[in-house]
């Protein structure tokens, strides 16, 4: 009879644990976030006040507002009633060379970076911890080659873990496509740097986003100067085929019909435009000295190409050439870029870190500042082509506060959408999910390994 009672209250105890609430049932786990104003950038802003964000190791599993859905539970939650929450930025093209880069890029509330390296920029530094996520990008016919070579540089790339082709001047119109369309067979992304290939071929293929406004402008100028450029790209001589073609480019009226031409095809095409114009920032009459930036204590000028200098925030180069760069920008930011916006072009962000004075974390904060004075961007435009822009022109889960995208975000203290600068006051960063330590990123230290 005891065996038997026995029994039953187990039975009993079972069917009482089954009527729990699943919630109940189930390990509580992730992180919620509760009260913020979220701000999802992009042309119509997606912006829910009193928003909830569930998000669990590096992905975000819910998100809503409060009153209308019910959170779900979690191991961690974090009130921030009266703040907003925004997803972290990407900087489009930019190099990780050391400890103190990644430092300074997440400090500034950048989550991603196109990293490019090699040349002028220096090494790769693999080791940073904490450091953004990298999507590393490598070129492809920077110099003429067979096709099958091409091919097998492509291969190379893939195997070795990058992420986008970069598509370059030597590349001939022939080979293009297959160069196009093997890295997409891969599964990586691809950005053109063309020359011998116009910019048009490359919309009509595919190409996911063009980079520099000096290097996408190339289809506004005669096809002879074009090829010349190609043939010799990087030159700083005055009298270069490149510096013939700059100051060709700064002789431009809004209505020329080169210049109106390329911008409706840029336009109507379904490539991204990631100008940089942040490389010559410090050539316009504005500038401010980026060294007086909180975070350029951690930086130093030895691992900077052609940095300013950090008593006077300018170059110091012959005045000769101060004039040319000079030139040059103010008809990028005058001209050039606001003829393509008002066209209709799309926008990405990139500041083109480290070359000529472009510093880490500081000069996407001057690129996105330029995108919005000059060609015009609206600020959530502006901000759109820091983050869920990249998701539209690659696919990748960045950019955006929605299920499956990586939990990289900003808890900030006021409302970026009044004003670009408010992008400085973070409260909290979340990187990978992780919440990171921003004041012990400003740490002064420096690798120079």
């Amino acid at each position: 009879m005891k065996k038997i009672v026995f029994y039953s209250l187990a039975g009993v105890l079972l069917w009482l644990a089954s009527c729990r609430p699943a919630e109940q049932q189930q390990p509580v786990a992730g992180t919620l976030i509760i009260g913020a104003t979220l701000i999802n950038p992009d042309t119509t802003v997606e912006i829910i006040d009193s928003a909830f964000v569930y998000f669990k190791d590096n992905k975000i599993i819910a998100y809503g507002q409060l009153g209308e859905q019910k959170p779900p539970a979690a191991a961690d939650t974090i009130e921030a009633y009266g703040q907003y929450l925004m997803p972290g930025l990407v900087d489009g093209f930019a190099t990780l060379n050391n400890q103190a880069y990644a430092n300074a890029y997440l400090y500034k509330g950048i989550t991603t970076v196109l990293e490019v390296d090699g040349y002028r920029r220096g090494p790769y530094y693999p080791d940073a911890n904490p450091a953004p996520d990298i999507y590393r990008l490598e070129s492809v016919g920077e110099t003429p080659a067979p096709t099958e070579k091409l091919l097998a540089r492509v291969d190379s790339l893939h195997q070795a873990g990058f992420k986008v082709a970069l598509m370059m001047y030597g590349l001939q119109p022939d080979q293009a496509r297959a160069v196009y369309e093997h890295p997409k067979s891969l599964g990586l992304a691809t950005i053109g740097e063309l020359g011998h290939t116009t910019y048009k071929q490359g919309m009509d293929i595919g190409i996911e986003a063009f980079v520099h406004t000096t290097r996408y402008s190339l289809d506004v100028a005669p096809r002879d100067m074009a090829e010349a450029v190609a043939n010799e790209p990087f030159s700083n001589d005055l009298n270069s085929p490149k510096w013939r073609y700059y100051k060709y480019l700064t002789q431009l009226s809004p209505d020329d019909s080169a210049l109106q031409a390329h911008a409706r095809h840029l336009a109507a095409s379904g490539s991204y435009i990631m100008p940089t114009m942040s490389l010559s920032y410090l050539d316009l009459p504005e500038a401010q000295n980026p060294w007086l930036d909180p975070v350029a204590a951690i930086l130093d000028p030895q691992d900077i190409n052609r940095p300013a200098d950090p008593q006077t925030g300018r170059h110091t180069i012959p005045p000769e050439e101060q004039e040319a760069y000079t030139n040059l920008i103010l008809a990028e930011t005058s001209v050039i870029e606001p003829t393509y916006y008002r066209a209709g072009a799309k926008y990405l962000a990139g500041s083109a870190t480290d070359v000529w004075g472009t510093m880490p974390g500081i000069s996407l904060h001057t690129e996105l500042m330029l995108l919005h004075t000059k060609p015009g961007l609206s600020i959530a435009e502006t901000l759109a082509a820091a983050t869920v822009n990249f998701n539209r022109a690659f696919g990748w889960p960045v950019g955006k506060i929605a299920p499956g995208f990586e939990a990289d975000m900003l808890l900030l203290n006021r409302n970026p959408l009044d004003d670009l600068t408010h992008l400085h006051d973070i409260d909290k960063l979340f990187n990978n999910g992780r919440l990171i330590n921003r004041d012990s990123l400003l740490l002064n230290y420096r690798n120079h390994e």
